[in-house]
């Protein structure tokens, strides 16, 4: 059964520490999210509608907002990986440029070959967060350290920022899709009918399935879960309340329901994740 070995959570985004068996469910992330293989089997994940390789010699590159999912062999022994889900405030402390991380194509590959220092990084970062799980500060540099020789590697950073004609026409959103969004953020827990959202902002179903993945990159159903998974992983990590009150509040009736979301989802059963967390230090420093 997949689950988490090891969860950091800080202004950074999050690093879990992943050892999977499982497949995960379509999903995105609003973060920019990267994926390295620290031992076990090569295994795959479907990025928006392309198979790539996650494996010893590879990574898995994801932009902000773009559709994936994990689509595990269930032949193969486990994988253990390396889940950086990073924000961009933080990563603009490193380079300034490196802001534009939520940029639909601020990675050009969603694969891409490590070299050995890389994969000497993920797996030094691996084990402190496994052997020394409450060194903050020592999970920080070498947090740091990675993620600077992936982004120098991989991201598409130097060309940044696009246009100013480019920027403009990405922030242009219908005001119906903007109300959705807004709803959604708000309150994901009383979103309970995407077609009773698609009425309540002047839209057909049909126009609003539509006009939302073309706007956001993503579906409205993809959308919800983001919120929700955001939500419940701040829940589950920090709070005290149990997963049923969770679960309620996020729209989930049924405990069991909440339980399988957030497996399918973060990759791991919401008490072990809960567990972990606690057992990591949260509070890491922004980089200077």
């Amino acid at each position: 059964m997949s689950n988490a070995l090891r969860i950091a959570r800080g202004r950074f985004g999050r690093v879990a520490l992943l050892d999977m068996d499982r497949p995960l469910v379509r999903h995105a992330h609003p973060h920019c999210h990267v994926l390295l293989k620290v031992e076990g089997a090569d295994t795959q994940f479907s990025v928006r509608d392309r198979l790539v390789p996650l494996t010893d010699e590879s990574a898995v590159l994801i932009n902000t907002w773009e559709p994936h999912a994990y689509a595990h062999d269930h032949t193969r022994p486990k994988t253990v990986i390396l889940a950086l889900y990073i924000e961009q405030q933080w990563l603009a402390h490193f380079r300034p440029n490196w802001a534009a991380s939520r940029a639909p194509d601020f990675f050009a590959s969603c694969v891409g070959s490590i070299t050995p220092n890389i994969r000497w990084h993920a797996r030094t970062l691996a084990e402190a967060m496994v052997q020394e799980p409450n060194n903050a500060r020592v999970h920080e540099v070498l947090l740091g350290e990675l993620v600077i020789a992936v982004f120098e590697r991989f991201a598409d950073w130097r060309s940044m920022p696009h246009s100013i004609r480019g920027l403009a026409s990405r922030s242009i959103l219908d005001f119906r899709i903007r109300k959705a969004v807004e709803l959604m953020k708000a309150s994901p827990g009383e979103i309970a009918d995407l077609d009773l959202l698609a009425t309540d902002v002047g839209l057909s179903r049909a126009h609003f399935f539509r006009l939302f993945e073309t706007s956001m990159g993503v579906t409205p159903r993809v959308f919800l879960n983001v919120q929700r998974l955001e939500r419940a992983v701040t829940a589950v990590a920090d709070g005290k309340e149990s997963f049923a009150v969770i679960g309620d509040q996020l729209g989930f009736s049924v405990p069991a329901h909440f339980s399988r979301f957030f497996h399918d989802h973060a990759g791991s059963s919401p008490s072990i994740f809960r567990s972990v967390s606690r057992l990591s230090s949260q509070d890491f420093e922004t980089p200077r």
